[in-house]
């Protein structure tokens, strides 16, 4: 969705021509499969942190464009709500000393961009979901000052016809409507992308939504919601629920929504293009001046600008993704399940779990997929976003008999995913060091139960326990969160609870 896009309105022509245009751009993509025109194997990740903007006390502050001027890098951008900036890293190849490297350049970009947004008496905090938001902060009036954002919104808003109800029963029950689209500003995330043959996509693809629910269980920190305290990972069902243009009769029907964990494994990338072409109406119709079969008759590689475009517009949580570089087209898998934060340690073990465990379980002569059901992955991701680090999650067993079994999620992570993660990531050539490391994050997390979300309720519920009202409990968890954010150290070290106040001799 980096385009650059007008805000206006569409008639229903463009509408036509723009579904014609995105088979023509389909029908690219399969001739480019099928003549096997895709970028050899480069082993190349990337990395995308979406990042909150709050002031000393906590709140939210609506500032990112002056933010953004100070700070005057390509690295840092706008996202969709005005106290939000996404920082994207180049891409990497995965090998050697990828992780620590990694690590360093988000701590140097992290804390530089934190002294400007000092600047402007506000800081940066990596978190799912910044606890202190309210819902007038969630308003149309404070998306950012971007056409492709006015646009977006407008369309979503006119396709659904109605308000979008926000209803999430967790640990306590949030019902609210909203009249925009800017619920969905408060989930800020990971996206880990990987760069894929297409001949590796499917394998990649279905393991990557295997082990989503176990991602969910180890590194939920998203519990809180407009004072409310919901499930331990609240983005996925505010995602949903803040972009579908399901009114409540098409969901009846069962028709898809746009945010969507997808309801089957897969044997080709081009199948998940397609389905989204078949299940999701275009919201936005811009229309460019390329005949991508024209491009390709001539021998050169088309851009598939529509089909790009409307791909940014389906929210899967495994996403494919079809780019340029070098003039040579490629496929990735950008992996969209992880809340961000909560210290960088914490975003680069994750991104070695999951990058580890994806390698070796694509390369499985019985691959997951085979003996794990779609729709128990799909509840399994559910799960792990309801309950987190205590989640208990369906599994095949191993040995002869198999069938599936369910069991807790730090069990299936220490025993049986981080040992494959591993392994992984020696596959990929990391630096042993490295992996051991991170992964021991990881481990220990699971160890002591512990991870943002975790360490979120557990600091809010002794703050109520002291005295403080709600919002003022919510407001020094966050400060506590961000102060410990900043000095770095993993979240399972973290002490639980508010510092003691200064006693003064």
């Amino acid at each position: 969705m980096g385009e650059k896009v007008v805000a206006g309105t569409f008639d229903l022509a463009e509408r036509h021509r723009y579904r014609s245009k995105l088979k023509e751009c389909l029908a690219g993509l399969r001739r480019l499969l099928d003549e096997e025109r895709f970028d050899r194997p480069k082993n190349l990740m990337g990395v995308e942190i979406e990042l909150n903007l709050a002031g000393p006390d906590g709140m939210p502050r609506m500032l990112n464009a002056e933010v953004l001027e100070r700070i005057a890098s390509r690295d840092f951008q706008t996202e969709l709500g005005m106290f939000n900036l996404e920082v994207n890293i180049a891409p990497h190849r995965l090998g050697g000393r990828v992780l620590d490297r990694l690590a360093e350049e988000l701590r140097t970009g992290l804390a530089y961009a934190h002294r400007k947004a000092n600047e402007v008496n506000a800081g940066i905090v990596m978190i799912g979901i910044l606890p202190t938001l309210g819902h007038h902060d969630l308003v149309s009036g404070n998306l950012s000052d971007v056409d492709r954002y006015t646009l977006l919104n407008d369309q979503i808003v006119a396709a659904r016809g109605e308000e979008f109800v926000l209803d999430i029963q967790g640990v306590e029950r949030l019902n609210c409507t909203s009249a925009s689209i800017a619920p969905e500003a408060a989930c800020t995330s990971v996206q880990l992308h990987l760069q894929v043959t297409p001949g590796r996509f499917a394998d990649v693809w279905n393991a990557a939504q295997a082990v989503a629910a176990a991602q969910i269980a180890v590194g939920a920190n998203a519990p809180f919601l407009f004072g409310r305290e919901l499930w331990r990972e609240s983005r996925p069902p505010l995602f949903l629920q803040s972009t579908d243009t399901r009114p409540p009769e098409l969901q009846a029907q069962g028709v898809r929504p746009r945010t969507w964990f997808g309801e089957r494994w897969i044997s080709d990338a081009y199948e998940l293009f397609e389905e989204n072409l078949r299940y999701f109406p275009a919201l936005l119709p811009l229309l460019d001046d390329e005949d991508p079969l024209e491009v390709l008759d001539d021998g050169r590689v088309p851009q598939l600008g529509e089909l790009v475009l409307h791909n940014g517009t389906v929210y899967r949580w495994n996403r494919p993704v079809y780019g340029i570089a070098g003039g040579v087209p490629h496929l990735r898998v950008e992996n969209r399940v992880l809340p961000a934060g909560p210290t960088v340690t914490d975003v680069i073990a994750n991104a070695a779990f999951y990058y580890g465990v994806v390698r070796a379980l694509a390369e499985e002569p019985r691959p997951v997929w085979s003996r794990l059901p779609f729709e128990a992955a799909a509840r399994n991701f559910d799960t792990a976003c309801r309950d987190g680090i205590e989640a208990r999650l369906q599994w095949p067993r191993r040995g002869r008999y198999g069938g599936l079994a369910e069991v807790p999620a730090v069990a299936l992570v220490r025993d049986e995913l981080l040992p494959l993660a591993a392994a992984g990531l020696d596959a990929w050539g990391v630096e042993p060091a490295d992996r051991d490391f991170y992964l021991g994050v990881i481990e220990e997390r699971c160890r002591r139960r512990v991870n943002g979300a975790s360490w979120q309720a557990a600091t809010y519920h002794q703050a109520l326990e002291t005295g403080l009202e709600r919002e003022a409990a919510l407001a020094a968890t966050t400060r506590r969160y961000a102060e410990l954010m900043h000095a770095g150290e993993p979240v399972h070290t973290w002490p639980v609870g508010l510092p003691e106040p200064a006693v003064l001799s």
